[in-house]
């Protein structure tokens, strides 16, 4: 009987050091190329992801399981099978890509309707801000009506995945979303586009 409750509790205890992320977005979004610029700071040369990756990343001794999804046409209808146990839904949105943009939208709350995905969290990184032609933070947040969102805790963040910036803002609004009651509340939060650092932390 000892045995069994010093198991649970250890069970318990790290399971919970573990918080279940998917990464989605259309293809050619930026996903892959931003999941290894978490893990290790560079720019890695990437091909369509066919499937998913997976990759750890720890954030101030928080411990983030990656899934990154395939976001071409053919797999997205998949993305539910990974929804069980997710905390975090990271969409990574191309912001130069305008037409495709409704896509997006429509994937998000087809995502939030979902009763897997009730509680989770969902970080919006607009992607390719160093394109002349791309749309800001502001602008994406706006299209996607994010304002309505009011089940789920959500931060619209503008990056550049090739360059690192913005996504270490991101990645510090997850830790504090972790173990928090905010997450059950009704919370929205918009990212500031200027300034926003280049990625000094290391997950």
């Amino acid at each position: 009987m000892v045995m069994g409750l010093l198991f649970t509790k250890l069970w318990s205890f790290f399971c919970d050091q573990e918080h279940k992320v998917i990464v989605v977005g259309l293809d050619n979004a930026g996903k892959t190329t931003i999941l290894y610029q978490f893990l290790m700071n560079e720019v890695v040369h990437t091909s369509p992801t066919i499937g998913s990756n997976v990759e750890e990343i720890v954030v101030k001794s928080t411990h983030f399981l990656m899934w990154d999804i395939g976001g071409q046409d053919s797999l997205r209808s998949s993305w539910n099978t990974y929804y069980t146990n997710t905390e975090f839904i990271i969409l990574v949105v191309d912001s130069t890509d305008r037409e495709r943009l409704s896509i997006t939208k429509e994937e998000l709350y087809r995502m939030l309707a979902h009763e897997d995905l009730r509680n989770a969290a969902v970080l919006i990184f607009a992607n390719k801000q160093d394109k002349k032609c791309c749309m800001s933070a502001v602008e994406i947040s706006k299209f996607l009506t994010l304002s309505a969102i009011k089940d789920h805790p959500w931060h619209i963040q503008a990056c550049c995945a090739l360059t690192g910036e913005g996504l270490c803002q991101g990645l510090e609004w997850m830790t504090t979303k972790v173990g928090s009651q905010a997450r059950s509340s009704h919370e929205s939060a918009v990212g500031n586009l200027s300034p926003y650092s280049m990625m000094t932390c290391k997950p």
